[in-house]
């Protein structure tokens, strides 16, 4: 299994009242695919924008990375030896990984997605996509991620007395 750790230059992330420093905690994201050049690009876009990046050329390897390490994203092709990202998918929610996932694909199983709706990805970019598209929808996805895990600061309802 070969991995791909890249570091970049701090960048500032989010929007203006939930910006943050990359530098300060990056967020880590996990890339997947086969195609090296598909993935280089991809990589080097994610660094440039202060994103910590880790890549992997199959679900597969992924899958072991997974196990070991932890994400705040994973980015996945579909088509990929070993273990497809629809495969990889469906192993991260047989073991429960709340892990948000964009699948950049130019055949996503759509079919598979309407059969078991808890397989569809939170977002899919479809192939050809530009580095816009992929930085674009990197930070909707982070940031929809962030809003479903912060904490409540007040009770919604309040109880009754």
């Amino acid at each position: 299994m070969s991995t791909i750790a890249i570091e970049s230059q701090p960048a500032l992330i989010g929007s203006s009242h939930s910006a943050r420093r990359a530098a300060d905690f990056p967020f880590r994201i996990l890339l997947v695919d086969d195609e090296p050049a598909i993935c280089a690009l991809n990589a080097n876009a994610l660094t440039k924008s202060g994103y910590r990046v880790d890549a992997v050329e199959d679900g597969s390897a992924a899958w072991q990375i997974l196990q070991l390490q932890s994400y705040d994203l994973m980015i996945t092709d579909n088509n990929m030896p070993n273990l497809s990202g629809l495969g990889l998918i469906k192993n991260l929610r047989g073991a429960s990984m709340a892990l948000p996932v964009i699948m950049a694909t130019g055949l996503a199983p759509h079919d598979e997605f309407g059969r078991d709706p808890g397989l569809k990805p939170d977002a899919i970019l479809n192939k050809p996509y530009t580095v816009q598209e992929l930085l674009e929808t990197v930070a909707v996805v982070l940031q929809a991620s962030a809003w479903s895990r912060a904490p409540v600061s007040q009770p919604l309802v309040q109880p009754e007395q």
